[in-house]
């Protein structure tokens, strides 16, 4: 029998991540599969504040913010499986890996995130992921992530 996927909307990735604009990089969160894998979707726009200065007349978004925009997904995925709504989860990057840009995500693409857990379980703080960002189908960026998440005292205790 297959699991039922979860999709989670800007209100509820809003409600698990603290993020907010200029700094939340994840519009959607399809295809949750529990704490295993799942798929977010950044649709890039011109007006992004980064675009002003990276590069005036031929903007291209930040490598930093993809990989940002995969570890938000990540979150999201970790937040709806975990029961993190509303929870104030904070989640912290400890390292970065194996990270490699493949091609330029402008004004206008569909930035595909596809995360997946290669290590943690539930009640546990540290996990490990590995994400590629596609523009369609084409891969952007590839990396695997190390993350702390500060989990609120009611649900350590």
């Amino acid at each position: 029998m297959s699991e039922q996927l979860i999709t989670a909307d800007i209100d509820l990735i809003q409600r698990i991540i603290p993020h907010r604009y200029p700094f939340l990089l994840v519009d959607k969160v399809t295809d949750i599969n529990g704490t295993k894998t799942a798929i977010g979707i950044k649709n890039v726009t011109f007006n992004e504040p980064h675009f002003q200065g990276h590069f005036p007349g031929a903007p291209i978004m930040p490598g930093v913010t993809i990989v940002e925009a995969m570890a938000q997904t990540a979150a999201v995925m970790l937040g709806t499986s975990l029961g993190l709504v509303g929870k104030n989860l904070l989640v912290y990057f400890m390292a970065i890996d194996k990270c490699k840009f493949r091609r330029k995500v402008v004004p206008g693409d569909v930035l595909e995130l596809s995360v997946k857990t290669l290590r943690g379980k539930p009640g546990g703080k540290v996990w490990r992921f590995s994400g590629v960002a596609s523009v369609e189908g084409d891969m952007a960026a590839e990396a695997a992530f190390t993350a702390m998440m500060d989990m609120p005292k009611e649900l350590v205790e």
